[in-house]
């Protein structure tokens, strides 16, 4: 099994910024994806952005709608992911979940697992 606490989040202005963190704790060898997945209420949870540690040298990906505004970054020795939100706007409104996993080339193997959700608010 693998824990993960999140911090950080709250409420922000437009055009502000917010950095969430996200360390993991247990069975770390059995993840090497890390990243944020948000969720607005009555709609499904997307991703925002995620990591992949592999023998390939690793992938990033973003949502197409944070692309430019937002910065995943891992520290590997803290088992830690970090999600730097600049330029906030008010559609990135929603609850952030950390998220850890295995992955394959694009298929997830094994558990996915989440943190508990941190709630960003940002007004106009």
């Amino acid at each position: 099994q693998v824990q993960l606490v999140e911090s950080g989040g709250g409420p922000a202005q437009a055009g502000g910024s917010l950095r969430l963190s996200c360390a993991a704790s247990g069975s770390i060898s059995t993840i090497n994806t890390m990243g944020w997945y948000r969720q607005i209420p009555g709609k499904q949870r997307e991703l925002v952005a995620q990591n992949t540690n592999d023998a390939s040298g690793g992938s990033t990906d973003y949502a197409d709608s944070v692309k430019g505004r937002f910065t995943i970054s891992r520290d590997n020795t803290k088992n830690a992911v970090y999600l730097q939100m600049n330029s906030l706007q008010p559609e990135d409104t929603a609850i952030y979940y950390c998220n850890a996993k295995k992955r394959v080339g694009r298929i997830v193997v094994g558990n996915n697992y989440w943190g508990q959700g941190t709630q960003v608010t940002v007004s106009s």
